[in-house]
């Protein structure tokens, strides 16, 4: 990759639907690389959300494809999921991530002001990114109860996971921001640096309990053990 090329981050519009394609295959392939799943995306679905102005695309100067990050209502506007972020591979770890939430945040706002935004993720950073935007981890009783939306995790690898958990947990990490909240995203940052180590450490507890030893039958109170750790670390 050129480090001088300049990276445009927008709303995306038609002209970018000829990206739909590509943008999904690498969804699913960085998916894949990670170990975890995703609620799979049609080129059409991401296509549809470019022509409604409810995406947010990067391009480099030259027309290449960065990165991409769509909305999602649910519950009548109540509520709505910044989802699919995706980074192409040779442009992660350059801040394009961040800029992209940043945006895509923007937008959500000024399309639904008075919606709660929340979103589900994995990874410890894009759970640093939302709560510099003055997100806070939540539990999942705290999100949209739109059967629709969980609807798209049948897709995911881990939606046994979530239904044996009656949708009360699953590998990922809930985080909201309420704008009817009083919290500055200063206060939201500097909660997530004070708790990142317990954040980590319930990222893996989450991988090792839910992801290897859930499919096993129990052992000697093995499992059990396991969960109740899962448990204790648990910061909401």
């Amino acid at each position: 990759m050129d480090n001088q090329q300049e990276i445009i981050v927008r709303v995306a519009d038609h002209i970018d639907a000829h990206y739909a394609l590509h943008i999904t295959k690498e969804m699913e392939a960085s998916a894949k690389a990670r170990g975890t799943g995703i609620a799979k995306r049609s080129p059409e679905y991401v296509a549809a959300k470019m022509l409604e102005g409810k995406a947010v695309i990067a391009v480099t100067s030259t027309g290449q494809w960065v990165g991409f990050c769509y909305i999602e209502e649910w519950s009548h506007g109540k509520f709505v999921a910044n989802s699919g972020l995706i980074v192409s591979p040779e442009f992660r770890k350059t801040g394009v991530a961040k800029k992209i939430k940043q945006r895509i945040f923007q937008l959500s706002r000024q399309k639904y002001p008075d919606a709660k935004i929340f979103g589900l993720t994995t990874g410890l950073a894009v759970m640093k990114i939302n709560s510099e935007l003055g997100y806070e981890p939540v539990t999942y009783s705290e999100l949209t109860d739109d059967e629709e939306f969980w609807a798209g995790c049948k897709s995911c690898v881990n939606y046994d996971i979530l239904m044996s958990k009656e949708r009360k947990n699953c590998m990922c990490t809930a985080m909201l921001f309420d704008p009817k909240d009083k919290h500055e995203p200063k206060e939201t940052t500097a909660n997530f640096e004070k708790k990142r180590k317990v954040y980590e450490r319930l990222l893996r507890l989450k991988q090792i309990s839910f992801g290897k030893l859930f499919k096993r039958k129990e052992t000697n109170g093995h499992n059990s053990k396991n969960r109740s750790l899962l448990h204790s670390f648990l910061p909401f």
